[in-house]
């Protein structure tokens, strides 16, 4: 990403978590970054897509952090989850996300509340995809049921031990002591026998290529954090490396969250990762070849059963 742009996303991100975003205004942004009125609007159309440029800031280095975890270890691990999950509580409080959802679910922005609608969908897919692998394609029927009750368990649990303990709540603790209980609760419902939501519910919340297979979505990220990590090993200069993030965060953006993504541009993107002058990605880029293929011959077969 272009360095001042990240750098008017950072100073925003710091005025919206100390005077709240309603409170802040566009032109507390240029005061507070430095920039020119024309400047915020070559990178943003409005203060609610700047808002969501934080949110999918946030979300991307979360993403690659979780991803990492598993490098070398087996998704069934259930203590890599609780390490998981621990990234995930420390993020959420560093970034007062809940306070800015809170915040922004009580505005009249559409696009901006069918966005954070469509983030907690995407928590809960992954939540749901990751207690396939630890508790199996057995209980796959009842585990988005466990997804939805845990995310509600977590989130009390963390609420009132925060208010237990004056605002000090220890994360580490409280996601065990959750996760425990986790444990009995997918036993108990998969014993009962009973299903609330079906997990083919999940297709119909999610649109375009996102509500797809999970596998694949996982095989992406653990391709793409590596690649972005060689960037400043390989590339000494300052615009090569915005260069290639930014090629890399397209190509996430068209496949990951765009309704109807442009194969020819993904196609060139990848071509351009290709012919670095090291050819230090040729592995990498037939490996997103054939995930991008699989990618799009699930798209076409979702809109023909549409």
């Amino acid at each position: 990403m272009n360095q001042r742009k990240q750098h008017v996303i950072n100073k925003a991100h710091q005025l919206f978590i100390e005077k709240g975003y309603h409170a802040t205004s566009i032109q507390d942004i240029l005061d507070f970054s430095g920039i020119s009125k024309g400047t915020f609007y070559k990178y943003f159309s409005s203060k609610s897509e700047l808002l969501i440029a934080i949110y999918k800031a946030i979300f991307k280095n979360l993403q690659k952090d979780r991803n990492d975890l598993l490098i070398g270890k087996s998704p069934s691990d259930i203590e890599v989850f609780i390490k998981q999950l621990e990234l995930q509580m420390i993020s959420n409080r560093k970034n007062k996300l809940i306070a800015l959802y809170e915040e922004v679910m009580s505005t009249n922005d559409a696009d901006l509340k069918h966005y954070i609608r469509l983030t907690r969908l995407r928590s809960l897919r992954w939540m749901f995809s990751r207690f396939i692998d630890i508790f199996g394609e057995k209980n796959k029927p009842y585990l988005l049921d466990c997804a939805i009750m845990f995310q509600g368990l977590m989130q009390h649990n963390l609420q009132y031990n925060r208010l237990a303990n004056d605002s000090n709540e220890k994360i580490s603790s409280v996601v065990r002591y959750s996760v425990n209980r986790l444990i009995k609760l997918v036993e108990e419902v998969a014993e009962s026998d009973e299903q609330l939501h079906p997990p083919e519910l999940l297709v119909k919340w999610l649109p375009g290529l996102e509500k797809n297979n999970h596998e694949l979505i996982d095989q992406f990220h653990k391709i793409v954090s590596p690649m972005r990590n060689c960037i400043p090993k390989h590339f000494q200069d300052k615009n090569d490396q915005e260069k290639y993030h930014e090629l890399l965060d397209f190509i996430q953006e068209e496949i990951l969250h765009t309704r109807s993504p442009r194969k020819f541009l993904i196609e060139s993107a990848l071509q351009t990762l290709q012919n670095t002058t090291a050819h230090i990605w040729d592995q990498e880029v037939l490996q997103l070849n054939k995930i991008i293929t699989a990618f799009f011959q699930q798209f076409e077969t979702d809109k023909e059963e549409q």
